[in-house]
């Protein structure tokens, strides 16, 4: 599944996503699948977090509940500052996104309570309340 990731946006996906683990993006990431095979998809190919403006909700919900990707909005400044080869390190303890390659810092969006011990968890099923 992961071969085809995105393939429609760029077929040389796949191969790029070897070399990275975050995507950033702009607004609406994951619109037009309602199915959790997009994320599952993406994880495939090594990413394990996407930055975006925005989410579809049904996209965000089913990279939390299944634990495959970790969604982390971010703001405009942030998403201008970040460059394709940048180097980045997340503390979602600190709500914080380092830029190793910059020497920036930026915040993210909070995850809010819920989302935050669904994803502590290891997703939906993992999760007791």
């Amino acid at each position: 599944l992961g071969e085809h990731a995105m393939e429609g946006l760029d077929p040389n996906f796949h191969s790029k996503a070897k070399e990275a683990s975050i995507i950033v993006t702009g607004k609406n990431f994951g619109c037009g699948s309602s199915r959790e095979h997009a994320p599952i998809a993406i994880s495939a190919c090594g990413i394990k977090a996407v930055l975006a403006l925005s989410f579809a909700r049904i996209f965000y919900r089913n990279s939390v509940d299944g634990a495959y990707l970790l969604p982390i909005e971010i703001d405009e400044k942030t998403y201008a500052s970040i460059s394709e080869k940048d180097e980045l390190e997340i503390d979602t303890s600190k709500n914080e996104i380092k830029n190793l390659t910059k020497n920036q810092t930026y915040s993210m969006k909070p995850f809010p309570d819920l989302i935050g011990k669904i994803i502590e968890a290891g997703g939906l099923f993992k999760y007791k309340p």
